[in-house]
């Protein structure tokens, strides 16, 4: 509790010394009247600026503690960074990778001209394989080795709710029913991207290593298995490629409810609204835990 008449003290004493260094600078003496009126002016003054900054530290702090309460953990920094791996390295590979599969296009030459010819294409696009391959050693080590990575592979799985989710939002996006679906962590739109990640990285790494070290493979197995490999990496690749920007980057982020930008998987973090709206199960549940604990604590 605040000491009023020790701050009252103080605030007479400041305001003593301001009219003792006026009177010192213009050597002059005021009349007591004078220096009262003085005095009681300056600290209203000081009170006023002191109760403005009190006001405004508090808004700080509301502010702050409402940004925290609006805002939920979903992704850390572990899981944020394997995907900005794993989007650079399928940039890299779009980019790199589109231009040899049409090779004969213009665009294709314009781009191996600006880049230095088709040889140094072939190495850029086997830097962003590299990549793709660190990152899916990466994620196996954390769905393995970490809890939380454990606990998120295993919501990751699909479910019959995930059949009845995709049902009820058919039935709403045709009309015919006004309740959209209610999902937990994750949604079943969010499971197909997980998984058709998957698949897809397990085709074209073993593909792609096919094609890589053909020399070394050419003596272990028949010329058409590297064929096969060719046209299953090539078509495998423009599956991905429409899939991600099609499919993906629009429910992620050119979504209208979402558009320009979804900064989820970078900040880590998605707002009580979103959180609410996009994920209710998983917000109930949370709220259920933070009033055990509470519940606990008292």
């Amino acid at each position: 509790m605040r000491d009023t008449s020790r701050d009252d003290k103080k605030l007479d004493d400041l305001t003593e010394a301001v009219i003792r260094e006026v009177e010192a600078d213009e050597n002059v003496k005021l009349d007591e009247e004078f220096r009262s009126g003085l005095k009681e002016e300056l600290v209203q003054k000081v009170r006023q600026h002191l109760e403005a900054k009190r006001k405004l530290e508090e808004i700080r702090k509301n502010k702050e503690a409402k940004a925290r309460e609006e805002n939920f953990p979903r992704f850390g920094l572990n899981f944020r960074l394997q995907h900005l791996t794993l989007a650079i390295g399928v940039i890299i590979l779009i980019i790199t990778g589109l231009p040899i599969k049409f090779h004969d296009s213009v665009v294709s030459k314009l781009f191996f001209e600006i880049t230095g010819g088709i040889t140094v294409s072939r190495i850029i696009h086997r830097i962003g394989a590299t990549l793709l391959i660190i990152v899916s050693i990466w994620h196996i080590l954390y769905i393995t080795a970490s809890k939380t990575g454990r606990n998120d592979f295993k919501q990751l799985i699909p479910t019959p709710k995930d059949l009845k989710d995709f049902l009820q939002n058919m039935k709403y996006l045709l009309g015919l029913s006004k309740e959209k679906p209610r999902y937990g962590r994750f949604s079943y739109i969010e499971k197909f991207d997980y998984w058709a990640v998957y698949w897809g990285m397990v085709i074209m790494i073993l593909s792609g290593l096919l094609l890589w070290f053909n020399n070394f493979f050419l003596g272990l197995v028949p010329k058409f298995v590297l064929d096969v490999a060719t046209e299953v990496h090539s078509d495998e690749a423009m599956l991905a490629t429409l899939a991600i920007v099609v499919w993906h980057w629009y429910n992620v982020h050119f979504n209208p409810e979402v558009f320009p930008f979804n900064a989820t998987i970078f900040t880590g973090k998605i707002s009580k609204e979103k959180m609410i709206k996009d994920h209710p199960l998983e917000y109930e549940q949370m709220k259920s835990r933070s009033r055990e604990m509470h519940a606990d604590e008292k």
